[in-house]
Order: C-alpha cells, then structure tokens, then sequence
C-alpha cells in the first residue's frame, strides 16, 4: 500500500497534544487493514522520523440520533483504525506543514 494510502488524517484534540508534549507521541486514523508494521514504515517514509513504538485500536461504531421537526433522525459514525505512534528522542512531526 501507499503511505498516503495508511495514513488518513492526524487527530488534533487536546489530549492528544499533552501527549506530544510530555511523551512525543502522535496520533492518526488509519486504513483499517494496515497493521503496525505497515503504519511505521509509511509515517517514516512520510514525515522522514524514527518511530520507537506503534499502539493500534480500533474505535467501534456509534449509533447517533437527533430530534428534527420531521421527527427523530437515527445514522451511524463508522468505526475506524486510530494508531498512537512514539516518535524518537529528539525528532518531532510537523502536522501543519503539509
């Protein structure tokens, strides 16, 4: 596969920056049928770091339902592959560059 075919957008949510700060980790949505191996060689090619480590999990479905004036509207949130990946000691990943 193509790294910009495993790699699907970084997630950017507070948390996630605390953990950059204190643990320079990253976080990013995934192609479901990538495995660890897979997703470190294509953030290295990437974004050209050393990874440490990869944690993968996947994030189930949820179901959603909102009132509207034509009454209760119900869907899905699809589930998704997120993987937390260590970057090593002195190198960073620059999210907004590209």
């Amino acid at each position: 596969m193509n790294p910009s075919d495993i790699i699907k957008k970084p997630i950017v949510t507070e948390k996630v920056n605390k953990q950059t700060e204190k643990f320079n980790r990253y976080t990013f949505v995934v192609d479901r049928r990538a495995n660890k191996l897979e997703i470190k060689k294509a953030i290295e090619t990437f974004y050209n770091v050393r990874i440490d480590d990869v944690n993968t999990c996947v994030v189930p479905a949820k179901s959603k339902s909102r009132m509207t004036k034509a009454g209760v509207i119900t869907g899905r949130k699809p589930a998704y592959k997120k993987a937390t990946v260590t970057v090593a000691e002195g190198e960073t990943i620059d999210l907004y560059a590209f």
